[in-house]
């Protein structure tokens, strides 16, 4: 409990005065969030943590990106929203390497940028809000090991190109040192289209069906995919663990053919994240170039982890309820 009351008090410390800022707002300041696939229910509740922001400080927001899954279609839109000489800008890096340019011509012509859900490390971004992806893929880990009794195959379905998906593999490839029996068999990229993961499922159940004991989904997409094919071949005995909390993915953990998914906070990632743009419109940085990682007095933090959490059949009713309550939802 000291050890948790001592974290809360760090994050007050760093956080709170950067959110609690001036109440002089003006209509000409634009927010925007930058990201790739922005239709997907994940993506969308992101928008919403923004247009709450915006709202209770009246200042213009906008979310920008492809509709499906594109790094290269993101790149073109950043590079768009800088024409626009916008306040602040959020973005989730779908491909680091691919942004870290524009990002940097960002911060370079006085925009901020911070990044969130997906980091981009090695460019001048502000800092990073979001997941402790690396402690989400320990917590999935730890989960299939005891689904899977500590021996099987697992087929993990990912995107090797975002730093948020690799540390997640990461997590549970740590998370699994402690069972040897238990093996990834194969790493599949489904380069943001779900169908590979349909596909992939299927020809696998065909041809390898004995062979693999389990799915380990590291984006949102892929988990209920995998149910689908499972559920479709009436095939039970396999162990299929998620990421993320959209409505297919909550009902096939009702129905059981999801053992668990981890929940993340994209509301609060882009809630906090505007917030904080704002704040430093009010409250400009004497450099937005300094190294702040380094800097032990430092007005900005390295990384705001805004936590998950493990959802199964045991609490997602009680997950579902306060989704309902939060975003006012029917289901």
């Amino acid at each position: 409990m000291r050890r948790f009351s001592l974290a809360c008090l760090l994050v007050l410390v760093l956080v709170l005065p950067l959110i609690t800022c001036s109440s002089e707002h003006s209509s000409d300041e634009l927010y925007v969030l930058v990201s790739a696939n922005i239709q997907v229910p994940y993506w969308k509740a992101a928008g919403g943590g923004l247009s709450q922001a915006g709202a209770q400080l009246k200042v213009r927001t906008d979310f920008v990106g492809p509709d499906e899954y594109d790094p290269k279609a993101e790149k073109e839109a950043f590079d768009k929203v800088l024409t626009r000489k916008p306040t602040g800008i959020l973005v989730s890096a779908a491909d680091a390497s691919l942004l870290k340019d524009s990002i940097d011509a960002a911060i370079n012509a006085g925009v901020p940028v911070i990044t969130i859900d997906s980091d981009a490390p090695a460019s001048k971004r502000l800092f990073f809000i979001g997941t402790n992806n690396y402690q989400a893929g320990v917590t999935g880990g730890q989960r299939l090991a005891a689904e899977l009794k500590g021996k099987g195959n697992v087929v993990v379905f990912t995107m090797p190109a975002q730093a948020n998906l690799a540390e997640r593999l990461r997590g549970y490839r740590d998370a699994l040192e402690s069972h040897p029996e238990i093996k990834i068999a194969r790493i599949v990229d489904i380069a943001g289209d779900p169908r590979v993961a349909f596909d992939t499922t299927t020809e696998i159940l065909g041809k390898e069906r004995d062979k693999v004991d389990a799915f380990v989904c590291l984006e949102a997409q892929a988990g209920k995919e995998v149910a689908t094919v499972l559920n479709s071949n009436k095939i039970t005995g396999k162990v299929v663990v998620a990421m993320d909390t959209d409505p297919d993915t909550l009902e096939w953990i009702r129905k059981g053919v999801i053992a668990a998914t981890i929940s993340q906070k994209p509301y609060t990632m882009s809630y906090v994240g505007l917030r904080i743009l704002d704040s430093l419109y009010h409250h400009k940085l004497n450099s937005l170039t300094a190294d702040f990682s380094k800097d032990s007095f430092a007005p900005l933090p390295a990384f705001v982890d805004t936590g998950s959490s493990l959802v199964d059949k045991s609490n997602v009713e009680a997950f579902v309820q306060m989704k309902q309550a939060a975003t006012g939802t029917a289901k």
